[in-house]
């Protein structure tokens, strides 16, 4: 294996730094008002996205000059270590309770998802099984069974805390992971009318995910509660036009819309910047994946191309599972938006997570 090093890609570089720029700009103008009234500062969650995005950035920095070969060695380590937070976390008394789900640690605002870091350990862990394993993968019991087990053993304590947003964006990152490495098509037809059947029945078990469905179909039937979040997004976006409302403008952030800063910032940044201004974001996230996949097609070995597969496949999914919601094309499912929601564990993750990826393509060939 050649070992060049060359400099990192810059356009992903820039790509990053301008979503996480607008998103710092986004957070304070959808946050001042809620975080005034609640905390008498408008500041509150800016300066805490601050923070988180100077941490993550400089995370940024120093894994991207770490080789990725490392995250071979120590993706078992890692896997090992998500998997008792993920215990640890639904522990009575120590895991924290937000919106009806056990999914922090820590104390006050300064907490962290560890379902949110399993996401990039079971990325790195796959493509280090996947890559060692490749001629196996086209055997269901040999290859394919061992691997989605071990995923969907996490997705089900995922479950339990319950995330399914985060779930669901892990197990469409392996599933993408998996058929890249050469998985057999007609074995995941058949998986996917078997996970069809367990989606249903997940939907069924809980009322308010139901409810959801039902505010997805028709919002209007439940315009106080279940389809409040969506009616809202959408009075968001429509006004907003082509240009917009103009930046700080937006009248649904004045407590209207439920904690704007998180979910649904994009119907904010849409109803400030109009058309245009989502339009530009879209552009943004659409340079990521481009250069996420050149780097995955020019990685030096499969180990490489399969981490670089599953880093901007996350990001890809959970980009598109954000807006679909926002703009009601998708039921509520509680997904951030990369880069832009607040949120510390979403945008440290983030941030590591395309460190990663620009080490990988320092040794591509794009």
């Amino acid at each position: 294996m050649v070992k060049s090093k060359t400099s990192p890609d810059y356009i992903l570089l820039f790509a990053t730094i301008a979503l996480l720029t607008i998103g710092i700009i986004m957070v304070y103008s959808a946050s001042a008002a809620w975080a005034q009234y609640k905390f008498d500062d408008s500041f509150f969650f800016a300066k805490r996205q601050i923070f988180f995005a100077g941490a993550g950035v400089i995370a940024m920095i120093f894994i991207m000059n770490i080789e990725y070969w490392t995250w071979r060695r120590w993706s078992k380590l890692l896997l090992i270590i998500c998997f008792i937070l993920l215990v640890v976390v639904l522990i009575p008394g120590v895991g924290l309770v937000r919106g009806g789900a056990r999914s922090w640690l820590g104390v006050g605002a300064f907490s962290i998802q560890p379902s949110e870091f399993m996401k990039l350990a079971m990325i790195a862990f796959l493509a280090k099984y996947l890559s060692e394993n490749q001629k196996k993968i086209t055997s269901f019991k040999k290859g394919l069974l061992p691997s989605l087990s071990l995923v969907l053993v996490a997705f089900g304590m995922i479950m339990l805390q319950p995330d399914l947003g985060t779930g669901a964006v892990m197990v469409g990152t392996c599933v993408i992971m998996i058929f890249v490495a050469g998985a057999r098509v007609s074995h995941f037809i058949g998986l996917a009318l078997v996970g069809l059947a367990g989606l249903v029945g997940l939907i069924i078990s809980a009322p308010y995910r139901m409810k959801r469905i039902t505010s997805f179909l028709d919002p209007w039937s439940d315009p106080l509660g279940s389809g409040f979040q969506i009616i809202q997004s959408l009075y968001a976006i429509g006004p907003g036009g082509l240009l917009g409302l103009g930046l700080g403008e937006s009248r649904q952030k004045y407590f209207y819309l439920p904690e704007p800063q998180t979910d649904f910032i994009f119907a904010i940044l849409s109803e400030e910047l109009g058309f245009l201004g989502g339009a530009f974001v879209i552009f943004l996230f659409g340079i990521m994946l481009w250069r996420g996949i050149r780097i995955a097609l020019g990685a030096q070995d499969l180990f490489g191309s399969l981490l670089a597969v599953g880093i901007i496949g996350m990001v890809a999914i959970q980009v598109m599972i954000n807006i679909g919601v926002v703009t009601g094309l998708m039921p509520v499912t509680g997904i951030t938006l990369p880069f832009l929601s607040y949120g510390g564990s979403s945008l440290t993750l983030m941030l590591v997570a395309i460190g990663v990826l620009l080490n990988i393509s320092r040794y591509a060939r794009i």
